[in-house]
């Protein structure tokens, strides 16, 4: 399965908001970390978890 994010990308994780944005670190097969603002770095599994972009703007 292919995921429509990068290195770089500004994401939020729709079902813990209150994590903040956060920023893609790395992503290896199904796995990405990334580092929210409120929650520190955390590896999500994109398989159970769909992170939305966020654009520019909100950064």
């Amino acid at each position: 399965m292919q995921y429509d994010l990068e290195p770089g990308n500004f994401v939020i994780n729709p079902l813990q908001k209150s994590w903040g944005i956060g920023q893609v670190q790395s992503i290896i097969k199904n796995k990405a970390t990334v580092s929210f603002q409120n929650a520190g770095k955390r590896v999500i599994n994109l398989e159970n978890i769909n992170l939305e972009k966020v654009s520019n703007e909100y950064k």
